[in-house]
């Protein structure tokens, strides 16, 4: 690699030195993307949450009247968020209908069916705790078959022009809620969709319900119901202990977590003036508001947290093992991860194992790429891991599939990667982006079941996969379908809760195909090492790779605007519109605002005419959490903002421009993985040691093909994350309900 003397650039351009900057800049997180000060983490929001936090940062002090209440506009995921929806919908409106136990398989089927039932049941009283403590694990259900023809699909009919919002009457009966108790009306649409259509007397009668809208804090929600409830406030009040309980396990789902700890939780709650943790989590178990669970056993816990832990603690009294955790989880992520295990089990034990694709897989065009043909012949599930070079290794099995008169398909987590696995599978209706294919925007469609009309499914970039997108996914698969979890373990999880890629490998449910084929070149054998926790000095005679060090974030900023405006162009030959700049967070100095802000400046100056957007402006569009979809701007009218998003033409809505869109010349790693560019510019200002970790590092430094760049300013702090930060850990459920099930020995 080429490092260049601080103050030099590998081409210097003669440009006055930006100023400006302020170091204690607060991060401004991009909504649906995760908080990268945070490092490895997966801290991702609502698309409104920004918006929320802002009006809720003045909860006790009355703000300006609203104006009038505008349904926000469909956003390009509407299909998929209207599903998700729909099932938590369906959740809350069991949860409001417990009166009556619900039969296991009423409306649902397998453990998760089971899971359900035995809750309520402990809840009524028909039962006791103990009775489900021992339970066996069920086999998984059957689900039809797939089909051996595909059926004519008629046009998918049209989205909604408009999501689902509460009604205007319920948002102004919230906002007279919120007028009485010092909230700024600006929660009142975020709190009535929130908490439906009687959120004005949900929260008359629990104000801490206000914790459910994005954004709202602890102290915020106190504020509001002092301000209502009067002496009836406590900070020991059943209302607002159960709240607070939800609101962590919420927020550690903004993490990564699926459950936490019950030691966790109970601290959390000494810390918000809980006198009694303990109780306050036992009370929220037996009101349905959290589910306990054992880690390590397949099933709920229904009983209390006192008794499962009694029982813990009894297993391991007398023994070397350690005691069974608690956990805690809401029933959003133990339904997901029970109907994803089951559904993982299904299509494992239902797939033929006598397929002869031999003659296909000798005609791989690498080693490793028949290994994984031939595995995928023998299971209805299997993984494969490896670098950028890898994703070829997939591409020939969905081409060797499709030979075979399969019909085979590829998911990638962006347009960018839907083209390139396009391109190697050699044929344009071979790939499609995962969202898409869950909307209905792309792919084959659906048969008479609502089935995918597909035979053998290649997932890519599955360690973006999250346990609720999973389950929709597998749910949606017909038995006898050969799914192929494909992907880099070493870069940075999803944005959602889960860690469905790396909980089924470590579960060896199925069988799992390490490629063997190396990445290519400087930044290859670069990223290479920082996979497994070295970071080496590599040669780069084409100048692959070249270290720039700076001394503090205000010449970071000068030297990215210089290495994208003219040196990479001039001196490597890639044009600016094809360098991508990756920095740690948003916030900041030296975050994707202030480099933005800068980039624009020398790129496409302009008025920001159109909400702060010019036509011409690199931006990335976030339709829901978690992705980030790249464009630029062509226009604006009383209709929205206007993108070019890879070819497909977006509308975002005026009320969402502010929410959704931002400025897009430089990203934070989380937005940028799934995506390629020919060069990338890695921007590490001194206050950027904090956030990196050894998948952040892998990620930013593997999206450049041809050219790395690496404003370099946090010194000894880089070697040190690749060598000693891993990537953080996630608590989830799924590995130990996969090892529970009953499926064929993967070995």
């Amino acid at each position: 690699m080429t490092a260049h003397p601080r103050g030099e650039s590998p081409d210097p351009a003669a440009e006055d030195h930006a100023t400006g900057e302020e170091a204690g800049v607060e991060a401004a997180d991009t909504p649906g993307t995760p908080d990268e000060g945070d490092a490895g983490s997966a801290e991702a929001a609502d698309d409104g949450a920004e918006a929320a936090d802002d009006g809720a940062k003045g909860v006790q002090e009355p703000e300006q009247a609203p104006g009038e209440p505008v349904a926000p506009a469909l956003s390009e995921a509407e299909a998929e968020l209207a599903a998700q929806r729909e099932l938590r919908e369906r959740i809350e409106q069991r949860k409001a209908g417990k009166e009556g136990p619900i039969a296991a398989g009423a409306k649902l089927n397998g453990p998760a069916a089971d899971l359900l039932a035995a809750v309520r049941a402990v809840e009524s009283g028909e039962k006791p705790g103990t009775a489900f403590f021992d339970s066996p694990v069920s086999a998984p259900a059957p689900r039809r078959a797939a089909p051996a023809a595909p059926a004519a699909q008629p046009p998918p009919s049209p989205a909604p022009e408009h999501p689902r919002a509460a009604s205007p009457e319920a948002a102004a009966s919230v906002a007279a809620v919120l007028a009485e108790g010092g909230a700024p009306e600006a929660l009142a649409r975020p709190a009535a969709a929130a908490l439906g259509e009687g959120a004005a007397g949900a929260l008359r009668e629990d104000p801490w319900r206000l914790l459910a809208v994005p954004g709202v804090r602890p102290e915020q929600a106190d504020g509001f119901a002092r301000a209502l409830l009067g002496a009836e406030c406590g900070p020991d009040d059943g209302r607002r202990t159960a709240a607070l309980v939800s609101w962590m396990l919420e927020r550690a789902a903004l993490r990564g977590h699926t459950a936490l700890d019950a030691d966790e939780v109970r601290a959390g709650l000494a810390g918000l003036s809980v006198a009694d943790p303990g109780e306050a989590v036992q009370q929220a178990v037996a009101e349905g508001v959290v589910l306990v669970f054992q880690d390590g056993d397949g099933g709920a816990e229904p009983q209390g947290t006192a008794e499962a832990e009694e029982e813990s603690s009894e297993d391991g009294a007398g023994s070397d093992e350690e005691p069974v955790r608690v956990l805690l989880g809401l029933d959003r992520y133990a339904l997901a991860e029970e109907s994803l295990a089951d559904g993982l089990a299904r299509l494992v034990n239902s797939c033929g194992k006598g397929a002869d694709w031999t003659e296909a897989a000798d005609a791989a065009p690498s080693p490793s790429a028949g290994e994984l043909i031939r595995a995928a012949a023998n299971a209805g599930l299997v993984v494969h891991s490896g670098g950028e070079s890898a994703r070829a290794e997939p591409a020939a099995l969905i081409a060797a599939a499709r030979g075979l008169g399969l019909r085979a398909l590829g998911t990638t987590h962006s347009a960018d990667g839907r083209r390139r696995l396009a391109a190697a599978a050699g044929h344009p209706e071979s790939a499609v982006t995962l969202s898409a294919l869950l909307s209905g925007e792309g792919g084959p469609g659906r048969d008479a079941d609502g089935a995918f009309a597909v035979d053998v499914l290649v997932v890519l970039d599955a360690p973006q996969l999250d346990v609720e997108t999973a389950a929709m996914l597998v749910e949606s698969l017909a038995d006898g379908t050969r799914l192929i979890l494909s992907g880099d373990p070493g870069v940075l999880g999803s944005a959602g809760a889960g860690r469905v890629f790396a909980d089924v490998i470590a579960s060896r449910a199925c069988p799992h195909v390490v490629s063997r084929t190396p990445d290519p070149g400087p930044i290859g054998e670069l990223v290479s090492g920082i996979g497994i926790g070295e970071l080496a000095q590599v040669e780069a005679p084409g100048r692959e790779v070249v270290i720039v060090p700076v001394r503090d974030a205000g010449e970071a900023v000068h030297r990215t605007v210089q290495l994208v405006a003219d040196s990479v162009p001039r001196a490597i030959g890639v044009p600016s519109a094809d360098t991508q700049v990756i920095t740690v967070g948003h916030g900041g100095s030296a975050g994707t605002t202030a480099l933005n802000a800068a980039l624009k400046q020398r790129l496409n100056p302009g008025p920001g005419r159109f909400g702060g957007f010019d036509p011409g402006d690199r931006v990335v569009h976030v339709p829901a959490p978690g992705r980030a979809v790249p464009g630029s701007v062509v226009s604006a009218d009383a209709g929205g903002l206007h993108l070019d998003c890879s070819g497909t033409p977006v509308v975002v809505p005026q009320d969402r421009v502010e929410a959704s869109v931002r400025h897009a010349w430089a990203l934070s790693a989380h937005q940028a993985a799934g995506m390629r560019w020919p060069a990338a510019v890695v921007v590490l200002p001194g206050d950027a040691a904090q956030g990196l970790s050894r998948p952040w590092v892998y990620t930013a430094f593997s999206r450049g093909e041809r050219h790395l760049s690496v404003v370099h300013g946090v010194d000894q702090a880089l070697p040190r994350a690749v060598a000693e930060v891993p990537a953080q850990e996630r608590t989830t459920r799924l590995r130990p309900l996969l090892e529970a099930l009953p499926t064929p020995d993967a070995s």
